[in-house]
């Protein structure tokens, strides 16, 4: 295990920069305004599955759009607005209906940390029950305003309970919780030792390799289990190592 944390942490050096990252976070770091990052980095988490380079297209898209004033477009946002804004399974409909979603959000709490925080308790071992409050609630919002929603809704505001690895929220928690080169850590009320590591199938393999999980089936009990494997590396801050276990593979072929 020590030979194994020895190379995560060789990683993290290695690749914890700008220079280095193909997500989203070099399109939220062209942003300067808080409030514009906050609202840009969840609308980009939440279109953040699927081929890496169709979600910089469309996000950079996006930001045209709003004329890299995120925040302000979204606060402005009408269902009368025209928006050909798709992606994947999502449809111009859903997309509106988040943006409507996210508007309400914004408008009754200005920030997204405001709205978040009311989920969050200190004595919650990690930020499941915070993620499965926000989840609720942003569902009961869409049920207010428009019907019951469907799979594309449901899928941008996940339940942990409900078995789903919650990838993306937990990605976004960690660009707002964490600090370092990349990530943000706009919000300080969230200890980074809660929270848990984004999975997706890439994450998956190369933690079931490693030994970090023995589950095959990616789910919340996976992102647990890894969660708690890196605790043993890092016990302050164990999803810094997101970032090593995504290039881990490239160490390897350059070694």
């Amino acid at each position: 295990m020590n030979k194994l944390k020895a190379k995560l942490e060789k990683i993290y050096l290695q690749y914890s920069n700008l220079e280095n990252t193909s997500d989203p976070l070099h399109l939220i770091h062209k942003l300067k305004d808080k409030k514009d990052i906050e609202a840009f980095a969840f609308l980009a988490s939440v279109f953040a599955y699927g081929s890496v380079k169709q979600i910089n297209k469309i996000l950079a898209e996006f930001l045209n759009l709003s004329d890299h004033k995120p925040y302000r477009f979204i606060r402005a946002f009408s269902n009368k607005n025209s928006i050909n804004f798709k992606h994947r399974f999502y449809s111009e409909d859903d997309t509106k209906s988040f943006l409507i979603i996210l508007k309400i959000i914004l408008q009754e709490y200005d920030t997204l940390e405001n709205f978040f925080r009311q989920f969050y308790s200190a004595e919650h071992p990690t930020v499941k029950n915070s993620i499965s409050e926000f989840s609720n609630a942003c569902l009961k919002y869409y049920e207010n305003h428009y019907s019951h929603p469907g799979r594309a809704i449901k899928f941008m505001f996940p339940l942990p309970e409900k078995g789903s690895a919650c990838k993306r929220i937990n990605l976004f928690l960690r660009w707002m919780v964490r600090k370092d080169n990349l990530d943000f850590g706009f919000w300080n009320f969230i200890p980074t030792s809660k929270l848990i590591i984004p999975v997706d199938t890439h994450i998956a393999k190369i933690s079931f390799r490693l030994g970090l999980t023995k589950r095959k089936n990616v789910s919340w009990k996976m992102a647990e289990e890894i969660t708690e494997n890196l605790k043993k590396f890092d016990k302050d801050d164990p999803v810094r190592f997101d970032y090593s276990l995504c290039h881990f593979d490239m160490i390897k072929e350059k070694s």
